[in-house]
């Protein structure tokens, strides 16, 4: 489980600059200021919990289902709730917004929250 996360956290981290690059260059012409601020939104939780994911890769066991549990919340938390916003930005960019992404983006945010519970909890 280890090798897993610590995987996702720097496929996140990696992708994180490479959007962020690309919203801040590329996007920053086409989108406009509110499309870019979601974007970003996107690019830093998605930079935060990469960090997250690699501080948890290096500290826990993983042998409690509890830090499992908390490790793929996080992962599939970051994954909905970022790449749901990309999606609804470039949608809403040319105009054919994807409306059933606007769903995902709370309940990716809901994992997260649900990922930093199930931390807390195994810390104690």
């Amino acid at each position: 489980m280890e090798k897993i996360v610590l995987n996702i956290a720097t496929l996140y981290g990696a992708l994180g600059i490479i959007f962020g690059a690309f919203g801040a260059h590329a996007l920053k012409k086409v989108f406009s200021e509110e499309l870019l601020k979601s974007f970003e939104t996107g690019v830093k939780y998605q930079m935060y919990h990469a960090l997250v994911l690699l501080v948890l890769g290096f500290q826990l066991s993983f042998t409690e289902t509890i830090e499992k549990s908390a490790a793929w919340c996080l992962i599939l938390g970051t994954f909905l709730f970022s790449f749901s916003i990309y999606g609804l930005c470039l949608s809403s960019a040319k105009g054919k917004k994807l409306r059933f992404l606007g769903p995902i983006t709370p309940l990716g945010g809901l994992l997260l929250v649900m990922g930093w519970i199930l931390l807390g909890i195994s810390f104690l």
